[in-house]
């Protein structure tokens, strides 16, 4: 038996787990996905086929001895290329880091997915320092949608997007900062789960801003999405904002009905800055699962601004040192809004982090009455690579700033959110499923509910 393009992460894990086809053929079925497919996509930059080929014979060979290999036996994965990958710099989508020793240890999400018998096959494309929303890289060059290549994938986790959403690996780690993972599923028409914020360790990833940083699966359902999040959970003393909860297994949840669950519909501010697309989107997903009510979230448009705040003057901080070092080598789009972020007066950064808590506290009330929001991922489908602007409202608005409108609000305060493909045509579009903290199985249950009803779904790659 040989993986197919398409088969997803459960399928393959039963069918290497079961004797009918063996983790090497699964990994290079990938391979040769990748090799066929990728200098289209771009999705890759770097491939690692022999490690991979290692890690498939050590599988075949436990599985030949009669031991347990894991609930993701040979299935392929792959990163974004700011998780440590052992024996490569971890660049972060940067020049700069190009000139790192390379990582001598895998960060932690990579070894609880090889601990639960899946094949990484290698790091994947990302806007530079995950400081963008298109995908674009101005030294790798963009990652492509596997839909329409001429357009963006999203960012910054653009190459997990493109190279689940065109079957080249069934699941890939990405990071969420302001919607790095919901914007890329939006995109490329993929599922993905932003996890509560702290719930998955960060160890050994290179940051962002470490407040806002959230890393999580991209899958091509939502089986697959629960696998990886529940084998990467647990405690991290290596990650001192992770968790000390125990493992919480959604898997064994997502098929429970949601007749039960209080759905509303996100209002006012959600409802704004959206294309047609993004609306019938949330209308159809709303209808399916009988939501009609409709719930303001209070001061959303202040939680974006104040996101803004935080993310570039918690970014330039990081970065300040390679600011002054070696400005010439950063994307001059990234570099310059660093700059801005390092002249934001420290007044504006503590009035943002006390609306914060403000916030987080009318969210905590609103979840008191209902237990799932339904919300656009992204105001649009993927733009064109290379735009610049886009209208919204009537207002000629910068597509790089603006593409995180409906996702800033909701990372800001680390809530749990799966991202949904709606497959319109002609490309697919997402919506968010968004829990209270710590019920990400809540927000897995919607979606496998509109998964099941054919509401959402990965739609086949049409551009590749």
């Amino acid at each position: 038996m040989t993986s197919k393009p398409e088969m997803t992460a459960a399928e393959i894990a039963k069918a290497v787990a079961g004797g009918k086809m063996s983790a090497l053929d699964a990994t290079e079925a990938a391979l040769a996905r990748i090799k066929q497919h990728d200098g289209i996509l771009n999705s890759f930059t770097d491939v690692t086929a022999d490690r991979a080929r290692a890690k498939a014979r050590a599988i075949d060979a436990d599985i030949a001895a009669g031991k347990d290999v894991g609930p993701l036996a040979g299935v392929p994965f792959a990163v974004k290329n700011l998780f440590d990958v052992a024996g490569l710099p971890t660049r972060a989508g940067s020049k700069i880091n190009r000139d790192r020793a390379p990582a001598s240890r895998d960060a932690t999400l990579i070894e609880r997915m090889e601990a639960a018998g899946a094949v990484l096959v290698g790091a994947l494309n990302m806007g530079e320092y995950a400081y963008d929303f298109t995908g674009e890289n101005v030294h790798d060059g963009p990652s492509r949608n596997p839909h329409d290549t001429t357009r963006m994938t999203g960012g910054s986790s653009g190459g997990s997007g493109s190279a689940v959403g065109g079957a080249l690996v069934p699941i890939a780690l990405g990071s969420d900062t302001n919607g790095s993972i919901r914007v890329p599923s939006s995109f490329c028409g993929i599922f993905g789960l932003k996890p509560t914020y702290g719930r998955l360790s960060r160890a050994r990833s290179f940051p962002f801003v470490a407040s806002l940083d959230h890393l999580g699966p991209f899958a091509r359902s939502v089986a697959d999405l629960a696998l990886a999040y529940d084998a990467m959970q647990g405690p991290d003393a290596e990650d001192s904002a992770c968790t000390t909860r125990g493992l919480e297994p959604t898997l064994p949840l997502i098929a429970n009905p949601v007749s039960d669950l209080r759905i509303a519909i996100a209002g006012g501010y959600f409802q704004k800055n959206v294309f047609p697309e993004a609306i019938e989107a949330v209308s159809r997903v709303a209808r399916a699962l009988g939501a009609t009510k409709v719930v303001d979230i209070p001061e959303a448009a202040r939680a974006r601004a104040a996101a803004y705040v935080i993310s570039t003057t918690e970014g330039a901080s990081l970065h300040l040192d390679r600011l002054r070092q070696r400005a010439n080598d950063f994307d001059p789009a990234v570099r310059d809004r660093l700059i801005a972020g390092a002249m934001v007066p420290a007044a504006l950064v503590d009035r943002a982090q006390k609306f914060r808590r403000w916030y987080r506290a009318e969210l905590a009330e609103i979840f008191r009455s209902v237990d799932v929001l339904l919300a656009p991922a992204t105001p649009c489908t993927a733009p064109k690579l290379g735009q610049v602007n886009f209208n919204l409202d009537g207002v000629e608005l910068p597509v790089r700033a603006n593409i995180g409108i409906h996702t800033q609000p909701i990372s800001f305060i680390g809530l749990p959110v799966v991202a949904v493909p709606v497959p319109l045509e002609p490309l697919p579009i997402g919506v968010q499923i968004i829990a209270a903290p710590w019920r990400e199985d809540i927000a897995l249950r919607v979606a496998h509910a509109l998964e099941k009803m054919g509401v959402a779904a990965a739609p086949s790659p049409r551009g590749i």
